[in-house]
């Protein structure tokens, strides 16, 4: 899989694709994307395009900006830490989502 970074920061990423529909703002909490106080199955979304920003010198500032989509239609994005950031519920939340983007990549 070929990333490419389409934004120069995380800021950038978020506000142009908030412009492109994706409005929810996401949290992960135990296999459900939380936004306005509503929950949402996770196996509900798939990854629409992601962005991952590495910290030029703190690894606490690595992060990767989610582009979600559901099949009923709702748009999202989730921003989660990775490396020492990310905590173990969340990062398997993610690897199903990540294996759902690249079945649909190949």
């Amino acid at each position: 899989m070929k990333q490419q970074f389409h934004y120069a920061t995380i800021t950038e990423a978020v506000e142009k694709l908030h412009h492109q529909g994706y409005t929810l703002d996401f949290s992960l909490k135990e296999n459900m994307l939380v936004a306005n106080d509503q929950q949402y199955p996770a196996d509900e979304f798939e990854i629409a395009d992601l962005y991952r920003y590495e910290g030029a010198s703190d690894p606490a500032d690595e992060a990767t900006v989610y582009a979600l989509v559901s099949r009923a239609g709702l748009k999202g994005l989730l921003v989660s830490g990775y490396g020492i950031s990310s905590d173990s519920s969340s990062e398997e939340t993610l690897k199903l989502l990540h294996y759902k983007y690249q079945q649909k990549q190949s």
